[in-house]
């Protein structure tokens, strides 16, 4: 199995052990569906996703889901508080203006938000900035700048003060080694290449 097969498998598995059964679950840059589905499936949730992408969009209604093209933003505004039993953002926090407005928007229509990202923190990223002096290209950044989409990259110190600062409670989280299916206990800033968070008010 490849190491992208193997990314998406564990970032899979845990979101679907944490997401309740037959809940009701938004997926936040939902890209073709792969998740939504896989929810659907094992979970029996009533999902529906939003991606700026026509082309993801068209695959996920190819799929059978709901989704809706479009700013994700502008959408969770139509809905009343507390809405969704589960907001799910994975490895899409990077990429959107504003990712503290995006959190505080998903909490409110959600009872709960899951964060997926990769960690800039990686020791492998920060020998490369530092020894190579471009940007990092290794297990956890696999594309070079010229493909690359995060234009705000994190760590989970990032992450795990802002959450402190803005009260938000951590009520689940998971980090992944460099390979994105082994778990890391230690110094994960350091040591995870990759991380999952459940957050709730």
């Amino acid at each position: 199995m490849s190491l992208r097969s193997h990314k998406r498998t564990v970032d899979l598995q845990v979101i679907t052990d944490w997401v309740t059964t037959s809940s009701r679950v938004l997926d936040l840059g939902c890209g073709r569906g792969v998740l939504l589905q896989e929810l659907a499936q094992q979970k029996r949730t009533r999902g529906i996703g939003v991606d700026l992408e026509v082309d993801k969009i068209s695959a996920c209604v190819k799929r059978g889901l709901s989704a809706y093209q479009g700013d994700m933003m502008a959408f969770m505004e139509s809905f009343d508080d507390g809405h969704f039993d589960h907001v799910i953002c994975s490895r899409t926090l990077e990429e959107v203006d504003e990712p503290a407005r995006v959190i505080a928007e998903a909490l409110r229509v959600g009872r709960s938000f899951t964060i997926g990202f990769a960690n800039h923190g990686f020791w492998k990223n920060r020998l490369d900035a530092l020894f190579l002096g471009r940007k990092p290209r290794n297990d956890v950044y696999q594309t070079s700048w010229g493909e690359s989409r995060p234009a705000n990259p994190l760590t989970i110190a990032d992450f795990e003060d802002f959450c402190r600062n803005h009260g938000y409670r951590i009520t689940k989280r998971v980090h992944l080694r460099g390979d994105w299916k082994t778990p890391n206990r230690l110094f994960p800033n350091l040591c995870a290449g990759y991380a999952l968070y459940e957050l709730t008010h």
